[in-house]
């Protein structure tokens, strides 16, 4: 256990500090306004402490500091520490993955509707959405086209088309490229488009029927007919849709909800008074105590990610203030943390028996009423807990600046500069925003009752035997051809779904044709990269492949039990009838190897944890055989490049190192090739005519 640091030893500035175990890794990332008084409470008795931070300052074996020099800096460096390593004690929001959003730039003469995932700031385009499920925002995108003929081809192809596209034929494209509309018509569509995905579906449909009307008058039926067939498809667009801000505007509801095993959020997302979309969250073994971190936690890393920020996001209580009364947190008959429904002031409303009536009350009257209640009444147990809950809290005095160090105004200030505009967090004023928070914490709750026999991390876990859940799978497989141009690639899951961004490939020198040795420098290169570490670290291969990594992580990783703080497995081949790996296609019999087990792990076939193991092979064979080809047809490209006059080894490596390929290195002008190091103004002009022979 770590011992009680000399005050003298922490600065008094804001910062951010890290708790590192035995082994030098980060097991926890905090921030503070004043980095001594926060580090100071983390040595205070034990029945002061959430269970949580007495385990985190039991394994903790040093500290390190990172000063900043305002709480606002500290906040976001806090944020980018806790994506980049996911310590074991914080609470890190999994899904990483970037909403789908609709961006039309209005600003352009002919826009086209986009489907993106990353806010550009400032970039003068609008932006609709967010969207949870990529598959609805393709389908309404498509639905929006068939109403609105607006373009589809990008900038580039538009400005080198010279004939009408395909889309155009069958009436889905308005054909900008080649003149068939004109600016005003098509700023006059842009418009519509505009006012649909902005919720004014009413303001669009009297726009829509005021110009059939005319249409009629002048006896153009055609357009009229037109007119018809949009007012109609517009109309059956946005049926379904309900409006619960009758004054419109954009906020995101978020609605905390405790379950038996854990606790589980739900978000909201509000634009133009419509709800645009939903999504839910889940983690387990984290209970009430843990609700206030989650909170601040899950704002912080969720909106840091770049999404879609409204400028009011509604809480079900503010987790900087003082105690849990005073934030007024409720728990209902089956264990849920739900809004309050009455003033702040008034304690905190705990929902008992069917729920639908608070009671306002503190620790002596729950208590009370535990002992009066019959013990076998489903709210006996709940009272008992909302009852211990409070003295708990009442016992332990808040830190000062435990409490403050996130406060509103910090966490106001950087969302603001990330929007690009104020941002308001509250909680509800009215009982608009009271429904909201109802309708969040409900869909909280369904998804984490739908969790059908635990979620894929957990049965990972339980496969592995492994005490806590596998979230991050990493998996890497080698890639060569006859030891040449060998690759090793790396494809990251995180929760089931492929994290794109850190996907890696690492060039091996020096292996040959040697799986092991190749697997074994790879090893040795990923230590080096250090964390992010896997919950899972999967090689596409056998028992050699699988001893090969194990020797050399173990080298550096291993703690005093010998394990590694990771999973590591090797998947390979069922066999045949004949002993020789079965790579018949629908096989799914594949085996699972873990170090220190002669026998593969005992998976069912077609198991779901075995399937998604096949999922992110496949991806990691193929990711790594892509970028091996691509390796090999540079070496080929660069072969003919050698022999054209003025390019040789080195100049046909400074190319491929600043052109993605050779179309693109005919494509550069004269100035840009004068701009790479080492290449003047004669020798930019001898390449470019070389280029061109090819």
């Amino acid at each position: 256990m770590m011992e009680r640091p000399a005050p003298s030893s922490i600065p008094a500035t804001p910062g951010v500090y890290l708790y590192k175990d035995a082994g030098g890794r980060i097991i926890y990332v905090g921030k503070a306004r004043h980095l001594r008084k926060r580090v100071l409470s983390y040595f205070r008795p034990a029945d002061q402490l959430t269970s949580k931070t007495v385990a985190m300052i039991r394994r903790a074996a040093s500290i390190e500091f990172l000063t900043t020099t305002t709480e606002k800096e500290a906040l976001l460096l806090e944020a980018s520490l806790i994506k980049k390593h996911r310590p074991h004690y914080n609470i890190c929001l999994r899904d990483d993955k970037q909403y789908v959003m609709f961006r039309l730039s209005e600003k352009e003469p002919f826009p086209r509707l986009e489907i993106v995932r990353r806010m550009k700031r400032r970039d003068g385009a609008r932006y609709f959405g967010p969207f949870t499920s990529g598959l609805a925002a393709r389908e309404t995108w498509k639905t929006i086209h068939r109403i609105f003929p607006l373009r589809r081809c990008s900038d580039r192809a538009m400005k080198n088309r010279e004939t009408p596209c395909l889309y155009h034929h069958i009436h889905l494209c308005s054909a900008p490229c080649v003149g068939a509309i004109s600016p005003e018509a098509y700023a006059d569509m842009t418009r519509r488009v505009t006012l649909l995905l902005s919720g004014k579906s009413t303001e669009l449909l009297d726009l829509l029927k005021e110009t059939m009307l005319k249409a009629s008058d002048d006896l153009d039926f055609e357009r009229a007919a037109s007119l018809r067939d949009q007012i109609r498809a517009i109309e059956k667009t946005i049926e379904k849709q309900a409006i619960v801000l009758q004054s419109g505007g954009d906020m995101d509801a978020l609605g905390l909800v405790s379950m038996p095993d854990g606790l589980a959020l739900g978000v909201v997302f509000v634009r133009h008074g419509l709800v645009q979309d939903r999504s839910a969250f889940f983690w387990p073994g984290l209970g009430l105590e843990d609700a206030s971190e989650l909170l601040l936690s899950f704002v912080e890393q969720f909106y840091h990610a770049g999404r879609s920020i409204p400028p009011r996001i509604i809480l079900p209580y503010l987790p900087w203030e003082e105690g849990v009364a005073e934030s007024a947190l409720a728990v209902d008959s089956r264990s849920a943390l739900v809004a309050p429904h009455a003033s702040e002031s008034m304690g905190s409303p705990f929902l008992v028996g069917d729920g639908s009536t608070p009671c306002f009350c503190g620790a002596d009257t729950l208590a009370s009423s535990a002992t009066r209640a019959d013990e076998h009444s489903p709210s006996a147990g709940l009272i008992a807990q909302a009852a211990a809950l409070l003295d708990a809290q009442e016992r332990r005095k808040p830190d000062p600046d435990e409490e403050s160090e996130a406060g509103r105004e910090t966490l106001e200030a950087v969302l603001s500069e990330l929007r690009g505009g104020p941002v308001r967090l509250a909680v509800p004023r009215n009982e608009e925003e009271r429904h909201l928070l109802d309708m969040a914490r409900s869909n909280a709750r369904e998804s984490a009752r739908n969790r059908k026999d635990g979620s894929l991390a957990d049965k990972l876990a339980a496969a592995f035997r492994w005490d806590r859940p596998v979230n991050r799978v990493e998996c890497a497989d080698v890639s060569h051809t006859g030891g040449e141009s060998t690759k090793v690639g790396a494809v990251v899951y995180e929760d089931g779904r492929p994290l794109k961004e850190d996907y890696r490939v690492w060039n091996i020198e020096g292996a040959g044709g040697d799986d092991y040795a190749a697997l074994s420098m790879w090893a040795g290169k990923r230590l080096e990269h250090g964390e992010p570490w896997p919950d899972l670290l999967l090689i596409d291969g056998g028992r050699g492949q699988l001893a090969a990594v194990h020797k050399i992580l173990s080298e550096e990783l291993a703690e005093d039990d010998g394990r590694l703080p990771f999973l590591l497995a090797g998947i390979a081949k069922a066999r045949d009838e004949r002993g020789h790996a079965d790579r018949r296609a629908g096989n799914v019999a594949d085996r699972i190897f873990v170090p220190g087990r002669s026998n593969p792990l005992p998976l069912k076939e077609g198991c779901p944890e075995l399937l998604f193991l096949q999922v992110v092979r496949d991806a990691a064979h193929d990711f790594s055989i892509g970028r091996h080809r691509q390796a090999r047809a540079r070496q080929a490209f660069s072969g003919e490049l050698q022999q054209l006059p003025g390019i040789g080894r080195q100049t046909a490596k400074l190319l491929w190192e600043h052109f993605p390929s050779v179309a693109d290195m005919k494509a550069a002008s004269l100035q840009r090739l004068t701009e790479l190091p080492g290449i003047g103004a004669k020798k930019a002009e001898a390449i470019l005519n070389a280029l061109k022979k090819l």
